[in-house]
């Protein structure tokens, strides 16, 4: 008898999954849900500039879906042309902007929607046609209707520029001080070294010239016009200089590439740093060598790293196991020339030169 009652209640139990599984589907996946009412915005026409690139443009609303399931429910915009958004490729090239959990609005700068213009193949100063629509999800995806928006983009004609560093490192010689490319607007980073003896102190010029300069406000990290007071770098080694002139903050991160392997005297486990020449930008060393194997590793890690395929090009490649075989032991000058002039956004580049001659 005991044995039936124990089948009777499993039994029951899986009926009773069985009936919440189905429940459960019903409450979500299989329920249809759908937008209450259409996505809004504050225009339908915009005629973008530069003067108004940091001004909120364009407000979309649009009301919230109610799932079954009491949960937040996440909303995006997509952003296409009209000739994307059929077929069986339909919204897969869209710009998607993702507003967040129960948010029902979201404003836009005019360089942000010119961004999303240019991006998806607009001309410049020419009328076009943008296609937005906003998708909730939450265990599946809703979409409301589409709406039509009248874009007129600009072409960012703003000239990139470069910031000065004269200090003690190189006699406060503005003329052959070192170069800080603005890799966005008002941005600028270069890479600097400060050899054992030299001065920590520089300043930051817009020209090579000491008619506009900055110097330290408040505190170190300050910029501030005119200021007589140094900024001051943390100490000997290789430093990521980065200048905001937009916040008028700096930073100095330690930053140096280095040779390793069997040949150096950290062998493959610590790497020997080279030295920045911001005349040539070039990384440099004299190093003693044994035979064995040399490669270029970026901050003592392997995180970043560059191998060697053979000795004709003068180039290493990114993430190549291969090394540089060194098969007389002696001093050797040793270079490394990478364009990496703003690596967070663009990457580390493919390849990179470098040079190893016996001395």
């Amino acid at each position: 008898m005991k044995k039936y009652i124990t089948k009777l209640f499993l039994l029951g139990s899986l009926l009773f999954l069985g009936t919440s599984c189905e429940n459960d589907a019903e409450l979500t996946t299989l329920k249809t849900v759908t937008f209450p009412s259409n996505l809004e915005a504050t225009a339908a026409n915009l005629v973008l500039t530069e003067a108004t690139e940091d001004e909120p443009v364009e407000l979309f609303s649009w009301p919230a879906v109610t799932f079954p399931v009491g949960t937040p429910v996440t909303y995006s915009l997509q952003f296409d042309l009209i000739t994307d958004i059929t077929g069986p490729t339909a919204w897969q090239k869209a710009k998607i902007v993702v507003v967040g959990e129960d948010v029902l609005s979201k404003a836009l700068l005019g360089k942000e929607i010119n961004k999303i213009a240019l991006d998806l193949g607009l001309t410049p100063d020419l009328p076009g046609k943008l296609i937005v629509r906003v998708e909730a999800r939450l265990d599946h995806k809703i979409y409301s209707e589409n709406l039509t928006l009248t874009v007129t983009p600009y072409l960012n004609v703003y000239v990139f520029g470069e910031l000065y560093m004269p200090g003690s490192y190189q006699g406060w010689n503005i003329e052959t001080a070192a170069a800080l490319p603005e890799i966005e607007k008002g941005i600028y980073q270069g890479y600097m070294s400060v050899l054992p003896g030299a001065g920590l102190g520089f300043k930051l010029n817009k020209e090579r010239n000491w008619e506009f300069f900055y110097g330290a406000g408040d505190t170190n990290s300050d910029l501030k016009r005119p200021s007589d007071v140094d900024f001051v770098l943390p100490g000997e080694g290789s430093y990521l200089i980065k200048v905001n002139t937009n916040t008028l903050k700096w930073t100095a991160t330690p930053y140096s590439w280095g040779i390793v392997g069997d040949a150096t005297a950290g062998s493959w486990d610590n790497s020997t740093p080279m030295s920045y020449d911001h005349v040539t930008k070039t990384w440099k060393i004299t190093a003693t060598l044994v035979s064995g194997n040399v490669k270029f590793r970026l901050n003592n890690a392997w995180t970043i790293n560059y191998g060697h395929k053979n000795v004709t090009d003068g180039l290493v490649y990114l993430d190549d196991p291969g090394a540089y075989y060194v098969g007389e032991a002696g001093t050797y000058e040793i270079t490394f020339k990478i364009d990496e002039v703003d690596p967070a956004t663009n990457g580390y580049p493919p390849t990179a030169t470098y040079t190893i001659t016996k001395i």
